[in-house]
Order: C-alpha cells, then sequence, then structure tokens
C-alpha cells in the first residue's frame, strides 16, 4: 500500500475519469502523485479569487493488486520511450491508449521550455532526455480506467490557501 495525493478545489472523495480540456502528459483520466508537496503546488496554482482554498486528497493505493490485475505502464525516469508517449499524447488528436495506469515523471514547469524547444525542432531528443535528467522530476499516477480507480480509497483531505 502506498499513499498517493490528488490537489483540487473540492474534496473528492470518489474520483472519476476526467476529460481534460486541455493535453496532458498521459491522456485523460484522474491524476495523483507520491509527492504531497506536488500536489500542494498544483492546487495553489488553481487558487483565485473565486475559489481561494483548496483540498490536498489523500488515497491509499494497492499498487500489489494494480501490478498482478491490471495493464500497468511504469516509466522509472525520462527515456526515449516516455518522451514519445508523452508526445503522442500532447501532440496525436484522439490519441489513445489501453493502460489502466501509468506511472512516470511528470514534465513539470521547469522543464516546459525544453520541452518547447524539443517541439519547434530547435533540440534533439537526446539532449532534451539529458536535459530532463538534470532535475529532480516529480512522479505521477494517470488512472485511465475505472479498473484502476476501483483500488484508489479516500483516506482524508486537508485544506489549502495561499
Amino acid at each position: 500500500m502506498i499513499t498517493l495525493y490528488h490537489g483540487s478545489l473540492e474534496v473528492i472523495e470518489a474520483p472519476e475519469i476526467r476529460i481534460p480540456n486541455r493535453t496532458l502528459d498521459f491522456g485523460a483520466g484522474f491524476y495523483l502523485t507520491s509527492s504531497e508537496a506536488q500536489a500542494e503546488q498544483w492546487i495553489k496554482r488553481r487558487i483565485d479569487a473565486e475559489h481561494p482554498s483548496g483540498f490536498i486528497n489523500r488515497y491509499e493505493f494497492d499498487d500489489s493488486v494494480a501490478e498482478k490485475e491490471l495493464n500497468l505502464l511504469r516509466f522509472e525516469s525520462p527515456t526515449d520511450q516516455w518522451l514519445d508517449f508523452v508526445m503522442a499524447n500532447r501532440q496525436i488528436p484522439d490519441f489513445i491508449h489501453d493502460y489502466d495506469i501509468v506511472i512516470g515523471p511528470v514534465a513539470n514547469d521547469k522543464v516546459y521550455t525544453a520541452f518547447a524547444l524539443y517541439e519547434g525542432g530547435t533540440i534533439s531528443k537526446n539532449i532534451l532526455i539529458q536535459e530532463l535528467k538534470t532535475y529532480r522530476l516529480v512522479d505521477q499516477y494517470l488512472f485511465h480506467t475505472n479498473n484502476a480507480l476501483k483500488l484508489l480509497k479516500f483516506q482524508s483531505a486537508t485544506k489549502v490557501t495561499k
């Protein structure tokens, strides 16, 4: 069992698959991280005058059951395969994958410039991956199917303000 976190404007006791209004690293679903600090950063970016607070939602995740019963894709670090998967999700309209859960580094705010240089053809894939390996990247978990969501058990929520 591991603890995962999700930053949101609301308490989410029953996670659901969400279709994003923008392209995301691993596609549609419910995103979490093993870093409470990262979940707090995510919610603090969304706090504004209309939404003056948010919540860090905590879940217990039975990763041993997931390993045995679900279709998992795990990236331990930025690799060619990780980059290809992220770029497919970001650039190919209607790209769909059949993984229940995808785990890997998050392309956070610090690396968007490097991604933009790669997307614009200014730097190569190898240079981008080398650049990404110099950053301490936080992980992200995408729960892509309802079967995956069944393995999350809501624990608590902590209110966050700026």
